[in-house]
Protein backbone atom coordinates (compact mmCIF):
# COMPACT_ATOMS: atom_id res chain seq x y z
CA UNK A 1 0.00 0.00 0.00
CA UNK A 2 1.79 3.52 -1.11
CA UNK A 3 1.33 5.88 1.81
CA UNK A 4 3.90 8.62 0.07
CA UNK A 5 2.29 11.70 1.40
CA UNK A 6 -0.45 13.45 -1.43
CA UNK A 7 0.50 16.75 -3.07
CA UNK A 8 -2.52 18.59 -0.56
CA UNK A 9 -1.70 21.83 0.57
CA UNK A 10 0.08 21.87 3.97
CA UNK A 11 -2.22 23.00 6.55
CA UNK A 12 -1.13 26.58 8.10
CA UNK A 13 1.78 26.58 5.00
CA UNK A 14 3.71 23.60 7.45
CA UNK A 15 5.43 21.89 5.39
CA UNK A 16 8.10 21.48 7.62
CA UNK A 17 7.27 21.77 11.84
CA UNK A 18 10.16 21.75 14.14
CA UNK A 19 9.58 17.94 14.47
CA UNK A 20 9.99 17.54 10.65
CA UNK A 21 6.60 16.50 10.23
CA UNK A 22 4.39 18.61 7.37
CA UNK A 23 0.79 18.94 8.85
CA UNK A 24 -2.19 17.90 7.04
CA UNK A 25 -5.66 19.34 7.74
CA UNK A 26 -9.07 18.59 7.13
CA UNK A 27 -10.20 18.34 3.48
CA UNK A 28 -12.85 20.49 2.25
CA UNK A 29 -15.34 18.27 1.95
CA UNK A 30 -14.71 17.14 5.83
CA UNK A 31 -14.96 20.73 6.48
CA UNK A 32 -18.29 21.41 4.84
CA UNK A 33 -20.00 17.85 6.62
CA UNK A 34 -18.76 19.32 9.91
CA UNK A 35 -19.92 22.80 9.30
CA UNK A 36 -23.40 21.16 8.04
CA UNK A 37 -23.66 18.55 11.24
CA UNK A 38 -22.87 21.47 13.77
CA UNK A 39 -25.89 23.16 11.83
CA UNK A 40 -27.99 19.94 12.47
CA UNK A 41 -27.19 18.84 15.62
CA UNK A 42 -26.27 21.89 17.59
CA UNK A 43 -22.88 20.17 18.65
CA UNK A 44 -19.78 22.51 18.71
CA UNK A 45 -17.76 22.57 15.93
CA UNK A 46 -14.80 21.02 17.22
CA UNK A 47 -16.37 17.96 18.03
CA UNK A 48 -17.94 17.47 14.00
CA UNK A 49 -14.62 17.65 12.90
CA UNK A 50 -14.15 14.37 15.19
CA UNK A 51 -16.75 12.68 14.19
CA UNK A 52 -16.57 13.62 10.28
CA UNK A 53 -13.21 12.10 10.50
CA UNK A 54 -14.87 8.96 12.16
CA UNK A 55 -17.39 8.59 9.62
CA UNK A 56 -19.95 8.97 11.47
CA UNK A 57 -23.15 11.48 9.65
CA UNK A 58 -25.20 13.47 11.74
CA UNK A 59 -28.00 11.45 11.83
CA UNK A 60 -25.86 8.77 13.94
CA UNK A 61 -23.99 11.48 16.03
CA UNK A 62 -26.42 10.97 19.16
CA UNK A 63 -26.13 7.22 19.02
CA UNK A 64 -22.62 7.17 18.18
CA UNK A 65 -21.79 10.11 21.28
CA UNK A 66 -23.91 7.22 23.47
CA UNK A 67 -22.88 3.87 22.49
CA UNK A 68 -24.03 0.57 24.32
CA UNK A 69 -22.98 -2.66 24.11
CA UNK A 70 -26.31 -4.02 23.73
CA UNK A 71 -26.47 -1.87 20.50
CA UNK A 72 -22.63 -3.54 19.42
CA UNK A 73 -22.59 -6.79 20.85
CA UNK A 74 -21.99 -9.25 17.95
CA UNK A 75 -23.59 -12.53 18.35
CA UNK A 76 -20.95 -14.97 19.91
CA UNK A 77 -22.11 -17.86 17.79
CA UNK A 78 -20.73 -16.01 14.42
CA UNK A 79 -17.34 -17.23 15.62
CA UNK A 80 -16.60 -20.96 14.27
CA UNK A 81 -15.88 -23.55 17.39
CA UNK A 82 -17.94 -20.84 19.99
CA UNK A 83 -20.63 -23.65 20.63
CA UNK A 84 -18.43 -26.41 21.38
CA UNK A 85 -15.98 -24.18 22.69
CA UNK A 86 -18.49 -22.60 25.69
CA UNK A 87 -20.08 -25.98 25.75
CA UNK A 88 -16.93 -27.99 26.87
CA UNK A 89 -16.07 -24.85 29.71
CA UNK A 90 -19.74 -25.16 31.16
CA UNK A 91 -19.33 -28.87 31.62
CA UNK A 92 -16.06 -28.55 33.37
CA UNK A 93 -17.55 -25.78 35.69
CA UNK A 94 -20.14 -27.98 36.65
CA UNK A 95 -19.00 -31.03 37.33
CA UNK A 96 -15.73 -29.78 39.02
CA UNK A 97 -12.91 -30.81 36.81
CA UNK A 98 -9.45 -30.03 36.99
CA UNK A 99 -9.17 -26.94 35.09
CA UNK A 100 -5.89 -25.36 33.61
CA UNK A 101 -5.52 -22.27 31.77
CA UNK A 102 -2.50 -21.72 29.66
CA UNK A 103 -1.62 -17.98 29.04
CA UNK A 104 0.37 -15.40 27.10
CA UNK A 105 2.68 -13.69 29.15
CA UNK A 106 1.53 -10.17 28.27
CA UNK A 107 -1.52 -8.08 29.51
CA UNK A 108 -3.64 -9.43 27.04
CA UNK A 109 -3.33 -12.72 28.15
CA UNK A 110 -3.28 -11.50 31.73
CA UNK A 111 -6.43 -10.41 31.72
CA UNK A 112 -7.87 -13.51 29.32
CA UNK A 113 -6.91 -15.51 32.21
CA UNK A 114 -8.12 -13.20 34.75
CA UNK A 115 -11.55 -13.13 32.80
CA UNK A 116 -11.34 -16.61 33.41
CA UNK A 117 -10.72 -17.50 36.93
CA UNK A 118 -13.25 -14.92 38.03
CA UNK A 119 -16.01 -16.44 36.31
CA UNK A 120 -14.70 -19.83 36.98
CA UNK A 121 -14.91 -18.89 40.81
CA UNK A 122 -18.47 -18.63 40.38
CA UNK A 123 -18.74 -22.01 40.55
CA UNK A 124 -16.34 -22.69 43.51
CA UNK A 125 -13.61 -23.81 40.66
CA UNK A 126 -9.98 -22.56 41.04
CA UNK A 127 -8.25 -23.61 37.80
CA UNK A 128 -4.34 -23.73 37.52
CA UNK A 129 -3.00 -20.72 35.64
CA UNK A 130 0.51 -21.58 33.42
CA UNK A 131 2.09 -18.56 32.11
CA UNK A 132 5.76 -19.73 30.46
CA UNK A 133 8.83 -18.09 31.22
CA UNK A 134 9.56 -15.30 28.40
CA UNK A 135 12.99 -16.45 28.10
CA UNK A 136 13.22 -19.68 29.20
CA UNK A 137 10.32 -20.98 27.04
CA UNK A 138 9.54 -18.38 24.84
CA UNK A 139 5.38 -17.10 23.45
CA UNK A 140 2.79 -20.14 23.02
CA UNK A 141 2.61 -23.64 24.49
CA UNK A 142 5.17 -25.88 24.62
CA UNK A 143 5.38 -29.79 24.47
CA UNK A 144 6.70 -30.13 27.86
CA UNK A 145 4.28 -27.97 30.05
CA UNK A 146 1.19 -28.92 27.79
CA UNK A 147 1.87 -32.68 28.29
CA UNK A 148 2.45 -32.22 31.84
CA UNK A 149 -0.57 -30.15 32.71
CA UNK A 150 -2.37 -32.69 30.85
CA UNK A 151 -1.47 -35.45 33.24
CA UNK A 152 -3.67 -33.45 35.46
CA UNK A 153 -6.44 -31.78 34.02
CA UNK A 154 -9.44 -32.76 32.22
CA UNK A 155 -9.43 -29.67 30.17
CA UNK A 156 -6.70 -27.45 29.14
CA UNK A 157 -7.92 -23.32 28.32
CA UNK A 158 -5.13 -21.52 25.99
CA UNK A 159 -5.30 -17.83 26.04
CA UNK A 160 -4.24 -15.07 23.83
CA UNK A 161 -1.92 -18.53 22.14
CA UNK A 162 -2.51 -21.74 20.71
CA UNK A 163 -3.47 -21.33 17.12
CA UNK A 164 -0.11 -22.18 15.72
CA UNK A 165 0.77 -24.84 18.54
CA UNK A 166 0.29 -28.02 16.48
CA UNK A 167 2.45 -29.82 18.25
CA UNK A 168 2.38 -28.68 22.07
CA UNK A 169 -1.64 -29.39 21.71
CA UNK A 170 -0.82 -32.63 20.08
CA UNK A 171 1.46 -33.62 23.33
CA UNK A 172 -1.52 -32.53 25.45
CA UNK A 173 -2.14 -36.17 25.74
CA UNK A 174 -5.49 -36.81 27.82
CA UNK A 175 -7.26 -33.76 28.11
CA UNK A 176 -9.02 -31.39 25.71
CA UNK A 177 -7.40 -28.31 24.78
CA UNK A 178 -9.93 -25.34 23.86
CA UNK A 179 -8.02 -22.58 22.35
CA UNK A 180 -9.59 -18.48 22.47
CA UNK A 181 -6.78 -16.52 20.47
CA UNK A 182 -6.66 -13.70 18.14
CA UNK A 183 -3.16 -14.25 16.78
CA UNK A 184 -3.33 -14.60 12.96
CA UNK A 185 -4.07 -18.42 12.02
CA UNK A 186 -2.18 -20.74 9.60
CA UNK A 187 -3.41 -23.18 6.95
CA UNK A 188 -4.19 -25.84 9.15
CA UNK A 189 -5.42 -25.79 12.73
CA UNK A 190 -4.09 -27.39 15.76
CA UNK A 191 -5.76 -30.59 16.92
CA UNK A 192 -7.70 -28.84 19.69
CA UNK A 193 -11.14 -29.41 20.56
CA UNK A 194 -12.43 -25.95 19.63
CA UNK A 195 -10.52 -23.13 18.07
CA UNK A 196 -12.05 -19.80 18.80
CA UNK A 197 -10.55 -16.92 17.06
CA UNK A 198 -11.44 -14.27 14.81
CA UNK A 199 -8.44 -14.20 12.86
CA UNK A 200 -8.37 -17.68 11.67
CA UNK A 201 -7.83 -18.31 8.30
CA UNK A 202 -11.59 -19.66 7.49
CA UNK A 203 -13.21 -16.66 9.97
CA UNK A 204 -15.15 -13.56 7.43
CA UNK A 205 -12.96 -11.05 9.36
CA UNK A 206 -15.38 -9.13 10.70
CA UNK A 207 -14.33 -9.31 14.34
CA UNK A 208 -10.99 -9.79 12.97
CA UNK A 209 -10.35 -6.28 15.60
CA UNK A 210 -11.02 -8.31 19.27
CA UNK A 211 -7.93 -9.12 21.19
CA UNK A 212 -7.44 -12.34 22.94
CA UNK A 213 -9.39 -10.68 26.42
CA UNK A 214 -12.62 -9.81 23.70
CA UNK A 215 -12.67 -13.18 22.04
CA UNK A 216 -12.84 -14.76 25.80
CA UNK A 217 -15.69 -12.13 27.07
CA UNK A 218 -17.48 -13.60 23.78
CA UNK A 219 -16.98 -17.13 25.11
CA UNK A 220 -18.55 -16.66 28.50
CA UNK A 221 -21.21 -14.41 27.22
CA UNK A 222 -22.33 -17.79 24.87
CA UNK A 223 -21.61 -19.90 28.00
CA UNK A 224 -23.78 -17.82 30.13
CA UNK A 225 -26.35 -18.42 27.24
CA UNK A 226 -25.61 -21.64 27.21
CA UNK A 227 -26.38 -22.24 31.05
CA UNK A 228 -29.99 -20.01 31.12
CA UNK A 229 -31.19 -22.11 28.43
CA UNK A 230 -30.68 -25.11 31.22
CA UNK A 231 -31.97 -23.14 33.84
CA UNK A 232 -29.16 -22.49 35.61
CA UNK A 233 -27.81 -19.27 37.32
CA UNK A 234 -25.30 -17.71 35.65
CA UNK A 235 -22.45 -15.45 36.49
CA UNK A 236 -22.30 -11.39 36.34
CA UNK A 237 -20.18 -10.39 33.07
CA UNK A 238 -20.72 -6.50 33.12
CA UNK A 239 -18.64 -6.34 36.42
CA UNK A 240 -15.86 -8.18 33.51
CA UNK A 241 -15.65 -5.58 31.56
CA UNK A 242 -12.77 -3.80 33.24
CA UNK A 243 -10.26 -6.82 32.25
CA UNK A 244 -11.88 -6.44 28.37
CA UNK A 245 -11.05 -2.54 28.69
CA UNK A 246 -7.28 -2.93 29.60
CA UNK A 247 -6.68 -6.12 27.74
CA UNK A 248 -8.55 -4.26 24.40
CA UNK A 249 -5.88 -1.00 25.00
CA UNK A 250 -2.68 -2.71 26.30
CA UNK A 251 -2.83 -5.32 23.34
CA UNK A 252 -3.44 -1.53 20.84
CA UNK A 253 -6.60 -3.11 19.21
CA UNK A 254 -8.12 -0.88 17.26
CA UNK A 255 -11.50 0.97 19.19
CA UNK A 256 -13.59 0.39 16.73
CA UNK A 257 -17.03 -1.56 16.77
CA UNK A 258 -17.34 -3.65 19.62
CA UNK A 259 -14.28 -2.63 21.06
CA UNK A 260 -15.35 0.75 21.54
CA UNK A 261 -18.18 -0.14 23.47
CA UNK A 262 -16.27 -2.87 25.31
CA UNK A 263 -13.74 0.16 26.85
CA UNK A 264 -15.94 2.80 27.01
CA UNK A 265 -18.02 0.56 29.43
CA UNK A 266 -14.87 -1.00 31.22
CA UNK A 267 -13.81 2.36 32.17
CA UNK A 268 -16.80 2.93 34.14
CA UNK A 269 -16.56 -0.24 35.96
CA UNK A 270 -13.16 -0.09 36.67
CA UNK A 271 -14.28 3.47 38.22
CA UNK A 272 -15.93 2.20 40.98
CA UNK A 273 -12.36 0.26 42.25
CA UNK A 274 -13.86 -3.45 43.02
CA UNK A 275 -11.14 -4.87 41.83
CA UNK A 276 -8.98 -4.99 44.59
CA UNK A 277 -5.79 -6.26 42.17
CA UNK A 278 -6.66 -2.96 39.35
CA UNK A 279 -7.31 -0.68 42.50
CA UNK A 280 -3.93 -1.43 44.44
CA UNK A 281 -1.92 -0.95 41.30
CA UNK A 282 -3.46 2.46 40.76
CA UNK A 283 -2.91 3.52 44.06
CA UNK A 284 1.07 2.27 43.18
CA UNK A 285 1.23 4.06 39.93
CA UNK A 286 -0.38 7.06 41.74
CA UNK A 287 -3.29 7.40 39.43
CA UNK A 288 -5.21 10.07 40.86
CA UNK A 289 -8.17 10.66 38.38
CA UNK A 290 -10.90 8.84 36.36
CA UNK A 291 -9.35 6.10 34.28
CA UNK A 292 -8.94 6.41 30.71
CA UNK A 293 -7.51 4.56 28.24
CA UNK A 294 -4.25 6.57 28.20
CA UNK A 295 -4.24 5.13 31.78
CA UNK A 296 -5.12 1.51 30.56
CA UNK A 297 -1.87 2.23 28.15
CA UNK A 298 0.63 4.20 29.51
CA UNK A 299 -0.15 3.90 33.44
CA UNK A 300 -0.77 0.10 34.21
CA UNK A 301 -0.96 -1.51 31.70
CA UNK A 302 3.61 -1.50 31.44
CA UNK A 303 2.98 -2.09 34.99
CA UNK A 304 1.66 -5.43 34.41
CA UNK A 305 3.59 -6.48 31.49
CA UNK A 306 6.62 -6.14 33.49
CA UNK A 307 6.56 -9.62 35.27
CA UNK A 308 6.13 -10.77 32.17
CA UNK A 309 9.06 -9.13 30.38
CA UNK A 310 11.18 -9.30 33.02
CA UNK A 311 10.24 -10.53 36.28
CA UNK A 312 8.08 -13.50 37.19
CA UNK A 313 5.93 -13.92 34.04
CA UNK A 314 2.16 -14.79 35.96
CA UNK A 315 2.73 -11.81 38.32
CA UNK A 316 0.03 -10.10 36.31
CA UNK A 317 -2.05 -12.25 35.95
CA UNK A 318 -2.77 -13.19 39.20
CA UNK A 319 -2.79 -9.91 40.74
CA UNK A 320 -5.58 -9.01 38.05
CA UNK A 321 -7.50 -12.34 39.49
CA UNK A 322 -6.92 -11.81 43.09
CA UNK A 323 -9.22 -11.21 46.08
CA UNK A 324 -6.49 -10.69 48.74
CA UNK A 325 -5.59 -7.24 49.12
CA UNK A 326 -2.48 -8.06 51.37
CA UNK A 327 -1.49 -10.00 48.43
CA UNK A 328 -2.69 -7.23 45.88
CA UNK A 329 -0.58 -4.93 47.53
CA UNK A 330 2.88 -7.22 47.93
CA UNK A 331 2.65 -7.79 43.74
CA UNK A 332 1.41 -4.11 42.51
CA UNK A 333 4.06 -2.96 44.59
CA UNK A 334 6.56 -5.66 42.83
CA UNK A 335 5.41 -5.15 39.38
CA UNK A 336 6.41 -1.48 39.84
CA UNK A 337 9.83 -2.38 40.62
CA UNK A 338 9.76 -4.81 37.87
CA UNK A 339 8.47 -1.40 35.72
CA UNK A 340 11.11 0.84 36.53
CA UNK A 341 13.90 -1.69 36.13
CA UNK A 342 12.39 -2.40 32.42
CA UNK A 343 12.92 1.06 31.65
CA UNK A 344 16.25 1.56 32.49
CA UNK A 345 17.10 -1.94 30.73
CA UNK A 346 14.62 -0.68 27.51
CA UNK A 347 16.86 3.16 27.47
CA UNK A 348 19.92 0.54 27.00
CA UNK A 349 18.62 -1.51 24.49
CA UNK A 350 17.19 1.77 22.96
CA UNK A 351 20.42 3.87 22.41
CA UNK A 352 22.54 0.88 20.84
CA UNK A 353 19.63 -0.23 18.43
CA UNK A 354 18.85 3.16 17.37
CA UNK A 355 22.92 3.77 16.29
CA UNK A 356 22.62 0.08 14.93
CA UNK A 357 19.50 1.30 12.64
CA UNK A 358 20.92 4.51 11.52
CA UNK A 359 23.90 2.73 10.19
CA UNK A 360 21.96 0.61 8.66
CA UNK A 361 19.47 2.80 7.19
CA UNK A 362 15.58 3.87 7.99
CA UNK A 363 14.42 4.69 4.98
CA UNK A 364 14.45 0.93 4.24
CA UNK A 365 11.18 -1.47 4.20
CA UNK A 366 12.40 -2.77 7.04
CA UNK A 367 14.32 -1.14 9.85
CA UNK A 368 16.02 -3.58 11.99
CA UNK A 369 18.96 -4.20 14.52
CA UNK A 370 20.20 -7.01 16.66
CA UNK A 371 22.24 -7.07 19.39
CA UNK A 372 24.16 -9.46 21.81
CA UNK A 373 22.28 -10.26 24.92
CA UNK A 374 19.53 -7.77 24.86
CA UNK A 375 16.54 -8.50 26.45
CA UNK A 376 14.15 -9.99 25.03
CA UNK A 377 11.55 -8.40 27.74
CA UNK A 378 12.37 -5.03 25.79
CA UNK A 379 12.96 -5.95 22.33
CA UNK A 380 9.04 -5.18 21.59
CA UNK A 381 8.99 -1.96 23.35
CA UNK A 382 12.51 -0.66 20.92
CA UNK A 383 10.79 -1.99 17.88
CA UNK A 384 8.20 0.12 18.50
CA UNK A 385 10.06 3.13 19.17
CA UNK A 386 11.90 2.84 16.06
CA UNK A 387 8.97 2.33 14.27
CA UNK A 388 7.75 5.77 15.32
CA UNK A 389 11.17 7.38 14.68
CA UNK A 390 11.07 5.83 11.00
CA UNK A 391 7.50 5.22 10.35
CA UNK A 392 8.82 2.40 9.02
CA UNK A 393 8.20 -1.57 10.21
CA UNK A 394 10.74 -2.56 12.54
CA UNK A 395 12.06 -5.40 14.26
CA UNK A 396 14.45 -6.19 16.86
CA UNK A 397 16.42 -8.96 18.01
CA UNK A 398 18.33 -10.11 21.07
CA UNK A 399 20.90 -12.73 20.56
CA UNK A 400 21.90 -15.34 22.77
CA UNK A 401 24.15 -18.40 21.99
CA UNK A 402 23.30 -19.74 18.33
CA UNK A 403 19.35 -18.01 18.63
CA UNK A 404 17.65 -14.91 18.30
CA UNK A 405 14.67 -13.52 19.60
CA UNK A 406 13.03 -10.74 17.87
CA UNK A 407 9.90 -8.98 17.80
CA UNK A 408 8.19 -6.39 15.60
CA UNK A 409 5.91 -3.42 14.95
CA UNK A 410 4.54 -2.28 11.70
CA UNK A 411 2.82 0.77 10.68
CA UNK A 412 -0.35 0.86 9.38
CA UNK A 413 -1.27 -0.91 5.72
CA UNK A 414 1.84 -3.16 6.48
CA UNK A 415 1.18 -6.59 6.97
CA UNK A 416 3.99 -7.42 9.13
CA UNK A 417 2.63 -10.98 10.62
CA UNK A 418 2.17 -12.87 7.83
CA UNK A 419 5.41 -11.68 6.13
CA UNK A 420 6.96 -13.26 9.44
CA UNK A 421 4.94 -16.16 8.86
CA UNK A 422 5.89 -16.79 5.30
CA UNK A 423 9.76 -16.70 6.44
CA UNK A 424 8.58 -19.07 8.45
CA UNK A 425 7.27 -21.53 6.25
CA UNK A 426 10.02 -20.79 3.69
CA UNK A 427 12.72 -21.80 6.76
CA UNK A 428 14.61 -18.91 7.35
CA UNK A 429 12.91 -18.39 11.16
CA UNK A 430 12.82 -21.18 13.21
CA UNK A 431 9.24 -20.20 14.31
CA UNK A 432 7.15 -16.81 14.00
CA UNK A 433 3.77 -15.26 14.00
CA UNK A 434 1.98 -12.59 15.29
CA UNK A 435 -0.85 -9.82 13.72
CA UNK A 436 -0.77 -7.27 10.97
CA UNK A 437 0.82 -4.34 13.80
CA UNK A 438 2.70 -7.06 15.66
CA UNK A 439 4.83 -9.95 15.42
CA UNK A 440 7.24 -12.26 17.16
CA UNK A 441 10.05 -14.45 15.81
CA UNK A 442 12.73 -16.85 16.66
CA UNK A 443 16.10 -16.91 14.60
CA UNK A 444 19.12 -18.57 13.97
CA UNK A 445 22.10 -16.14 14.80
CA UNK A 446 23.70 -17.49 11.56
CA UNK A 447 20.45 -16.76 9.57
CA UNK A 448 19.57 -13.32 11.00
CA UNK A 449 20.84 -11.18 7.97
CA UNK A 450 19.19 -13.84 5.34
CA UNK A 451 16.01 -13.19 7.12
CA UNK A 452 15.83 -9.68 7.47
CA UNK A 453 16.70 -9.08 3.58
CA UNK A 454 13.92 -11.81 2.76
CA UNK A 455 11.68 -9.93 5.32
CA UNK A 456 12.23 -6.55 3.83
CA UNK A 457 11.47 -7.94 0.08
CA UNK A 458 8.02 -9.24 1.41
CA UNK A 459 7.14 -5.96 3.19
CA UNK A 460 8.41 -4.17 -0.28
CA UNK A 461 6.19 -5.97 -1.86
CA UNK A 462 3.26 -4.48 0.64
CA UNK A 463 4.23 -1.10 0.19
CA UNK A 464 6.72 -0.10 3.05
CA UNK A 465 9.66 1.27 0.35
CA UNK A 466 7.10 4.02 -0.85
CA UNK A 467 6.45 4.97 2.48
CA UNK A 468 7.18 8.66 3.55
CA UNK A 469 7.86 10.81 6.24
CA UNK A 470 5.07 10.49 8.58
CA UNK A 471 2.34 13.48 8.56
CA UNK A 472 1.08 15.19 11.48
CA UNK A 473 -2.92 15.21 10.82
CA UNK A 474 -4.83 17.64 12.58
CA UNK A 475 -8.62 18.43 13.02
CA UNK A 476 -8.48 22.23 12.66
CA UNK A 477 -8.03 25.08 14.89
CA UNK A 478 -8.88 26.26 17.93
CA UNK A 479 -8.04 29.50 20.11
CA UNK A 480 -7.39 29.16 23.63
CA UNK A 481 -10.31 30.98 24.86
CA UNK A 482 -12.36 28.01 23.18
CA UNK A 483 -10.99 24.78 24.88
CA UNK A 484 -13.01 24.96 27.79
CA UNK A 485 -13.08 21.66 30.24
CA UNK A 486 -17.60 21.72 28.92
CA UNK A 487 -15.70 20.96 25.53
CA UNK A 488 -13.23 18.32 26.27
CA UNK A 489 -16.26 16.81 27.99
CA UNK A 490 -18.69 17.12 25.00
CA UNK A 491 -15.28 15.55 23.03
CA UNK A 492 -14.52 12.60 24.97
CA UNK A 493 -18.22 11.18 24.28
CA UNK A 494 -16.49 10.43 21.21
CA UNK A 495 -14.51 8.43 22.50
CA UNK A 496 -12.25 6.42 24.05
CA UNK A 497 -9.33 7.64 21.97
CA UNK A 498 -6.86 4.96 21.36
CA UNK A 499 -5.72 2.84 18.03
CA UNK A 500 -7.28 2.80 15.24
CA UNK A 501 -9.76 5.77 16.66
CA UNK A 502 -6.97 9.09 17.56
CA UNK A 503 -7.74 11.51 19.55
CA UNK A 504 -8.75 14.64 17.74
CA UNK A 505 -5.33 17.07 17.19
CA UNK A 506 -5.87 20.77 17.25
CA UNK A 507 -3.54 23.60 16.22
CA UNK A 508 -3.41 26.47 17.93
CA UNK A 509 -2.31 29.32 15.93
CA UNK A 510 -0.07 32.50 15.98
CA UNK A 511 0.27 32.51 19.75
CA UNK A 512 2.76 33.77 22.34
CA UNK A 513 4.78 31.85 24.88
CA UNK A 514 4.03 33.39 27.99
CA UNK A 515 5.92 30.95 30.84
CA UNK A 516 7.93 28.01 30.44
CA UNK A 517 9.18 25.54 33.13
CA UNK A 518 11.49 22.34 32.46
CA UNK A 519 9.82 19.67 34.68
CA UNK A 520 11.70 15.89 35.61
CA UNK A 521 14.26 15.45 33.45
CA UNK A 522 13.01 16.53 30.13
CA UNK A 523 9.38 17.49 29.83
CA UNK A 524 8.31 21.34 29.60
CA UNK A 525 5.85 22.76 31.02
CA UNK A 526 4.37 26.15 29.08
CA UNK A 527 1.62 28.67 29.34
CA UNK A 528 0.49 29.99 25.93
CA UNK A 529 -2.09 32.35 24.58
CA UNK A 530 -3.61 34.96 22.05
CA UNK A 531 -1.43 37.56 23.51
CA UNK A 532 -4.69 39.40 24.16
CA UNK A 533 -6.51 37.46 26.98
CA UNK A 534 -6.80 33.77 27.10
CA UNK A 535 -4.46 31.69 28.13
CA UNK A 536 -3.87 27.63 28.39
CA UNK A 537 -1.29 25.66 29.79
CA UNK A 538 0.43 23.23 28.02
CA UNK A 539 2.63 20.02 28.61
CA UNK A 540 5.23 18.15 26.52
CA UNK A 541 6.70 15.07 28.11
CA UNK A 542 10.38 14.32 26.79
CA UNK A 543 10.35 18.22 24.98
CA UNK A 544 14.25 18.65 26.04
CA UNK A 545 15.18 15.15 24.20
CA UNK A 546 14.19 17.05 21.09
CA UNK A 547 14.09 20.28 18.98
CA UNK A 548 10.31 21.59 20.82
CA UNK A 549 11.97 21.94 23.75
CA UNK A 550 14.81 24.56 23.36
CA UNK A 551 12.61 26.11 20.87
CA UNK A 552 9.80 27.39 23.16
CA UNK A 553 12.01 28.06 26.40
CA UNK A 554 13.83 30.50 24.32
CA UNK A 555 11.68 31.52 22.49
CA UNK A 556 12.67 35.34 22.49
CA UNK A 557 9.04 36.65 21.99
CA UNK A 558 8.21 34.91 18.93
CA UNK A 559 5.37 33.31 18.48
CA UNK A 560 3.99 29.89 17.26
CA UNK A 561 1.47 27.67 15.87
CA UNK A 562 1.19 24.61 18.69
CA UNK A 563 -0.29 21.39 17.70
CA UNK A 564 -1.79 18.56 19.97
CA UNK A 565 -4.55 17.32 22.32
CA UNK A 566 -6.92 18.66 25.03
CA UNK A 567 -7.19 17.14 28.22
CA UNK A 568 -8.16 18.00 31.46
CA UNK A 569 -6.04 18.65 34.05
CA UNK A 570 -7.20 18.12 37.70
CA UNK A 571 -5.39 19.98 40.69
CA UNK A 572 -6.43 19.95 43.91
CA UNK A 573 -9.95 19.75 42.98
CA UNK A 574 -9.85 22.20 39.87
CA UNK A 575 -10.24 21.33 36.57
CA UNK A 576 -8.67 23.94 33.93
CA UNK A 577 -8.39 22.67 30.00
CA UNK A 578 -4.63 21.36 29.52
CA UNK A 579 -2.58 21.09 25.74
CA UNK A 580 -0.91 17.71 25.53
CA UNK A 581 1.62 19.45 23.25
CA UNK A 582 3.05 17.06 20.21
CA UNK A 583 4.50 19.43 17.62
CA UNK A 584 5.06 23.34 16.76
CA UNK A 585 6.32 25.28 14.25
CA UNK A 586 7.22 29.26 13.87
CA UNK A 587 4.29 31.59 13.07
CA UNK A 588 5.24 33.42 10.35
Amino acid sequence: MNQTPNIAHAFLDVAQSTTGRRWVGPSVEDDRLAEAMAQDTALPLPVCRTLVRRGITAQDAASFLAPTLRDLMPDPRSLRDMEPAAARIVAAANSGQKIAIFADYDVDGGTSAALLIDWLRGFGVTPTLYVPDRIDEGYGPNDDAMSTLARDHDLIICVDCGTLSHGPIEAAKGADVVVLDHHLGGETLPPALAVVNPNRQDEAGDLAHLCAAGVVFLVLVEANRQLRDAGSKTPDLMSLLDLVALGTVADVAPLIGVNRAFVRQGLTVMARRQRVGLVTLADVARMDTAPSSYHLGFLLGPRINAGGRIGKADLGARLLATIDPRQAQSMAERLDELNTERREIENQVREMAIEQAEQRGTDRPLVWAAGEGWHPGVVGIVAARLKEASNRPAIVIGLDGDIGKGSGRSVFGIDLGAAIQRCAAEGLLIKGGGHKMAAGLTVARDKVDAAMDRLSELLAKQGANDIGPADLRVDGLLMPGAATVDLINIMEQAGPFGAGAPAPRFVFPDCAINFTKVVGANHLKVTFGDGISARIDAICFGAMDGPIGPMLRDHGGARFHLAGRLEINTWQGRQSPQLRLEDAAPAT
